[in-house]
């Protein structure tokens, strides 16, 4: 019923529009008195324009029609409804903007291309590159240690406007026409995937570089999977063309086969390695060389001789790859008719934005070469933000879906992506969907329910910032002074609306850590917030046995990296270490105890007997205390003190001074004094008679088994059966798909410090794995005898001191 009830609102609304066309006519005819009147001297009359007043009305109702639709059925409602309705202003504006992010496999040159977009596009006026090595850096690697090791770990925002020259509707003449991009350039190590995942949430579409020798690595596996999980059209750039070895062809046949999506060049080289000059656009069949100091000229001209036969084959290839994805060329192809290069684009168009194909550029981004097409690439292939489907759930609506639409005369709709710590305070990142964002506005959170002021909206230019008074619907910006988590929505207030986040990957590594002077504490804890509140990959809990502050993360590099922040940013240095372990102790044998405490001294003295067994409860879990007296030869305080004295002696076996599992004690005689014995002395009679129990009733350590589920290509299959051999692990079962192996175990928690390095070292990054607790099991022998021989030593210096 509700679906009916949107379409004939969108009906009404297109009803007046006609009704619109019709009162435009009827204006005409007094437009000229009614100009007059307005006109008259000394008159202070209000000037009234009645054709915008009908117009404004004639957008508000088709914007509220539209809204209808996306609240009530929003399956109803395509993207092409929306641009449909758009108001011209906002449709206009829309049509030039592209959200992009640059991600691929690590050196794959995101980095140097996103540099050079920056320079082409006049954003930047010099050219630096990686790795500081001119002591500036690329403009996007703005952390001091992103520069030193030539890496980026934090994701940068930008923006520029790129000017393309295209035909004009009308006259078919070339004109240049004003893009503005928002980009940003992401991490390619597996162990800052969070940079990645909270970019491409956000983003309408992404270029994926590979390298020309490389071609598809493992980061681009799970670069690829990302951009699934969101939706994300992409086009592929192979960089790297002038390196010794490149062949771009290698990677248009990873992506189609690694990948599994079509893929098609739409560009051949002239020359490779050292001798690559330029591309042949195949849609045009022209040939593009890049010219002057840094490659900004590009010239076109006739395709080579040498190459035109096989670019016209590569040209072949594109339509059928295309013939497959796209109907109307298919209808083209069966029809033995060359489709028009017009037609061509138009299609790789529909296929990218419909996520069944990817077209395949090629260029080299440190030779300067080939980067420009590229961009206009970006702004040919890739969806403006209203052509994007965008939902939110309705949390008054038993959290139903509901389509974002990119109007700005819509209430606000926003999610905070990524949080950063500046000089003037939090530093929110936000994607405004629907509606606009104006300085001083007022937006509630939706997960606190909190209402915040927006005291000032910025651009990011990696680490600088342009103030802007508002942002309007499709754009990204970040705002100061809003207290909130990454992943929270921001909407007008009374729209119960909330956006899904991120996916958040589970931590695979941890260590303990602690400042190593006292004094840095505060310091310690204000950085161990901070990193938590940026990064949600990055955990710190307090181990509840050991008191030891544990953080948790994605690999070593990862952990590594705020270990050395925390030293630059906080002046704080830390001890790391691996963390202890949970171990446990039990017992194997019954054991009699008659233990006697007799102490005298000045005054009253303690006296207490204790007299039963010790024994195993056949389960490891809880431990129990029985009393058995008869004749009431021990009174109840003190069998209350015995119970007390053995569930303390549990917290702290004697073995290893952790927890005692499966033990019981029954307490069945002993014996009191008159004045000397107290609850006290019974207590510690308890303790000690059990102490001495325990180490004749053949004790034993227990280690936690960790339930480990593995999956990874088949081809390293082998590989890692061994690696989890090399760690006694029990295999439980294994799945094989036709792609991937899903391998399940019990592996001892002190076994896998280190296995996630390992683990990719040993699939060439492509496996991943998951651990959580599964049940306690006896430790290996010579370990437990390591164990207790430490324990012993450690106990003997502190007695010592």
């Amino acid at each position: 019923m509700s679906s009916m009830l949107a379409r004939a609102s969108l009906r009404k609304a297109a009803l007046r529009n006609g009704e619109w066309t019709a009162c435009r006519r009827s204006f005409a005819s007094f437009a000229l008195p009614f100009q007059a009147c307005n006109s008259i001297p000394g008159q202070n009359h209000q000037r009234i324009h009645p054709q915008r007043h009908i117009q404004r009305r004639w957008q508000a109702t088709a914007a509220h029609a539209v809204l209808e639709t996306a609240v009530h059925d929003p399956s109803a409602l395509s993207q092409e409804a929306i641009v449909d309705n758009l108001d011209p202003k906002d449709a206009a504006r829309l049509e030039k903007v592209r959200n992009i992010g640059i991600a691929a496999h690590i050196d794959s040159g995101k980095t140097t291309v996103t540099e050079r977009v920056l320079f082409y596009t006049g954003r930047i006026k010099d050219i630096h590159e990686v790795r500081g090595r001119d002591a500036v850096g690329a403009k996007m690697d703005s952390m001091e240690l992103e520069r030193e090791k030539g890496i980026t770990i934090q994701s940068a925002a930008t923006f520029c406007d790129w000017v393309k020259k295209q035909p004009d509707s009308v006259t078919g003449e070339m004109k240049d026409e004003k893009y503005h991009i928002n980009l940003i350039d992401t991490p390619g190590h597996i162990d800052f995937t969070i940079e990645v995942e909270r970019a491409l949430r956000v983003l309408d579409g992404a270029v994926m570089i590979l390298c020309a020798v490389s071609g598809v690595q493992s980061q681009t596996v799970t670069v690829d999977r990302q951009m699934r999980r969101y939706n994300i059209p992409r086009i592929s750039f192979v960089n790297k063309m002038d390196r010794a070895g490149a062949n771009p062809w290698k990677a248009v046949d990873g992506i189609n086969q690694k990948l599994r999506i079509p893929a098609a060049a739409v560009q051949v080289p002239i020359g490779v390695e050292d001798d690559f000059k330029g591309v042949v656009d195949l849609i045009r069949m022209k040939a593009l060389f890049s010219e002057g100091a840094r490659g900004e000229i590009i010239r076109e001209a006739e395709v080579p001789a040498d190459i035109r036969e096989f670019a016209q084959e590569k040209r072949r290839l594109l339509i059928e790859t295309l013939a497959d994805v796209d109907e109307e060329v298919a209808n083209a192809f069966l029809e033995e008719r060359t489709p028009s290069p017009l037609e061509i684009k138009a299609a790789i168009r529909r296929a990218t934005i419909s996520l069944k194909f990817t077209p395949v550029f090629m260029g080299s981004a440190l030779a300067d070469k080939s980067v420009q097409p590229m961009l206009d690439a970006v702004c040919d292939f890739l969806p403006n933000p209203a052509e994007v489907e965008n939902l939110a759930l309705d949390r008054r609506r038993a959290e139903a879906p509901v389509k974002l639409v990119s109007y700005n005369s819509l209430p606000f709709v926003g999610l905070a992506f990524k949080l950063e710590e500046s000089n003037f305070g939090q530093l929110t990142y936000i994607r405004v969907y629907q509606g606009g964002l104006k300085k001083g506005q007022y937006v509630t959170n939706a997960r606190t329910g909190q209402k915040v002021k927006i005291p000032r909206i910025v651009r990011m230019h990696s680490n600088e910032m342009e103030e802007v008074a508002e942002i309007g619907a499709g754009e990204i910006c970040a705002v100061f002074g809003v207290d909130c988590a990454s992943g929270d929505t921001f909407t007008e207030s009374g729209l119960g609306y909330s956006m899904t986040s991120m996916f958040v990957p589970d931590a695979v590594i941890s260590l303990s850590i602690k400042p190593k002077q006292t004094k840095d504490t505060p310091n310690f804890s204000k950085a161990m917030a901070r990193f938590q509140r940026e990064d949600p990959t990055f955990r710190v809990h307090v181990d509840a046995e050991s008191s030891e502050s544990i953080i948790s993360g994605m690999g070593e590099l990862h952990l590594a990296i705020y270990v050395e922040r925390m030293r630059r940013e906080y002046n704080v240095e830390v001890v790391t270490g691996q963390p202890q372990v949970a171990y446990r102790e039990t017992i194997q044998e019954h054991v009699v105890f008659d233990h006697l405490l007799k102490k005298q001294t000045g005054g009253a003295g303690d006296y207490a007997r204790v007299m039963g067994y010790l024994e195993p409860t056949g389960q490891l879990g809880e431990n129990k205390f029985q009393q058995q007296v008869v004749g009431g030869t021990i009174s109840e305080k003190y069998l209350l003190a015995c119970d007390k004295g053995f569930q303390a002696s549990c917290t702290a076996g004697p073995m290893l001074g952790h927890k005692v599992l499966g033990c019981s004690m029954v307490v069945n005689d002993g014996a009191t004094h008159m004045t000397d014995s107290s609850e006290m002395a019974f207590r510690i009679a308890t303790q000690q008679a059990f102490r001495k129990a325990f180490k004749a009733a053949q004790p034993q350590v227990l280690e936690p088994l960790m339930k480990t589920v593995i999956t990874a290509p088949n081809e390293f299959q082998g590989n890692i059966v061994g690696l989890l051999n090399k760690r006694n692990a029990v295999i439980n079962d294994t799945e094989t798909g036709p792609e991937e192996f899903t391998l399940q175990a019990d592996c001892s928690l002190n076994a896998m410090f280190g296995f996630s390095s390992q683990l990719r070292a040993a699939s060439q990054g492509k496996g991943e794995f998951t651990m959580e607790f599964s049940h306690y099991a006896p430790a290996p022998g010579q370990l437990q005898k390591e164990l207790v021989a430490k324990f012993e030593k450690e106990r003997e210096a502190r007695n010592k001191k």
